[in-house]
């Protein structure tokens, strides 16, 4: 609200003329000149800023190509900037439809409100330009901070926040030797204690249900994890035995029956979230599967449901309240963060339940 009174106030400055506030349109790029050096429409232009996928991929490229060559900023962010703060954090999470990112905005919500914050959100659906044009709206919306998730986005999205001077923070991941600041785990190694927990039990036949690791690095890092730690002890993830899939339950149970079709069938099962885990684990009962007497099964967030569902879900524990927690302190945290890049790792830890077990 604070950069509307800006705008209605701003025509009638009662100071002297030497103390005015001025704000010098002629110098700032326009959406006109976007239009002419990108050869299309203002309407095209208007278009891509407020729903990109809604613009051809090569037209987005022209216009998305003259917004960085001329450094353009939408007006309503100009005028957001101007009024210095908005007292609104931004979050662009992948979907609304995981828990696991349901709970950390909760807690992120709690601890903002707390604060005076309003809580902006955006789900990007893993879609790399939805989630840039997300972005750059929030910016248009005067936001303070971004809470982002993961770390792998385009550079031009990292300068983008530098140019307006925006705080952001990483989440769910955890990369100390990177230049953007990362509140999170470590993924990678979580899925190493996954392996050496079932390979001390014993098993050798070893398969994966993960996400999709195209521009997702926190599922591209726990099957890089599970490749490393099966490598460590002289053992391989076959191509065959490792199947990326989406975020569902039915994927999960399509994925199980597809694996178990094998000739040579896997003792154990690691899944790249609770989702896909409890999808195999109802698709073995209904193969006729003992688990884990004949297969166990590992998944990853731990879930209300991996706890209540039988035998219960081995998984791996993100710790979300306590994430959600730290980034809203990060995110109004006053002044510059200055030359030290902040990264803060949080324990994922192993919770054992019912569904693994020695192999028979």
């Amino acid at each position: 609200m604070r950069f509307l009174k800006f705008l209605n106030t701003m025509e009638r400055v009662t100071e002297p003329k030497s103390k005015r506030l001025r704000i010098v349109e002629s110098n700032r790029p326009t959406l006109e000149d976007v239009a002419r050096r990108a050869e299309v429409s203002t309407a095209t232009v208007s278009r891509y800023l407020s729903a990109p996928d809604r613009v051809r991929p090569a037209m987005r490229l022209r216009v998305q190509m003259a917004i960085d060559a001329l450094g353009y900023t939408p007006h309503g962010a100009a005028q957001a900037l101007a009024s210095q703060r908005s007292n609104t954090i931004g979050a662009v999470i992948p979907t609304l439809d995981n828990a696991i990112f349901a709970t950390m905005v909760q807690t992120l919500q709690k601890e903002l409100s707390a604060k005076g914050k309003t809580l902006l959100l955006a789900a990007s659906d893993y879609d790399p330009v939805r989630e840039r044009g997300q972005i750059e709206n929030l910016i248009v919306r005067g936001v303070d901070g971004l809470m982002l998730t993961g770390e792998a986005r385009d550079p031009a999205v990292y300068a983008l926040l530098a140019r307006h001077g925006i705080r952001y923070a990483n989440t769910y991941v955890h990369h100390p030797a990177s230049s953007h600041p990362t509140i999170g785990f470590d993924n990678l190694r979580a899925m190493h204690k996954v392996v050496g927990y079932l390979y001390d039990l014993g098993h050798r036949d070893f398969a994966m249900i993960a996400g999709i690791a195209e521009g997702n690095d926190r599922a591209s890092e726990r099957i890089s994890g599970v490749r490393e730690a099966l490598e460590r002890k002289g053992l391989r993830l076959a191509p065959a035995r490792l199947l990326e899939r989406s975020y569902a339950m039915s994927n999960g149970r399509e994925a199980l029956r597809q694996l178990m079709a094998q000739s040579d069938r896997p003792t154990a099962v690691m899944c790249g979230n609770d989702i896909l885990a409890l999808g195999a684990l109802l698709e073995a009962m209904a193969l006729g599967l003992r688990v884990p007497e004949d297969l166990s099964i590992v998944g990853f967030d731990d879930l209300d449901l991996a706890r209540e569902i039988p035998p219960g879900l081995t998984t791996v524990h993100a710790p979300l309240e306590e994430m959600g927690r730290l980034t809203a302190a990060y995110l109004t945290e006053p002044g510059p963060t200055g030359d030290r890049v902040p990264h803060t790792e949080l324990t994922a830890e192993l919770v054992v339940r019912g569904s693994t077990g020695p192999r028979r």
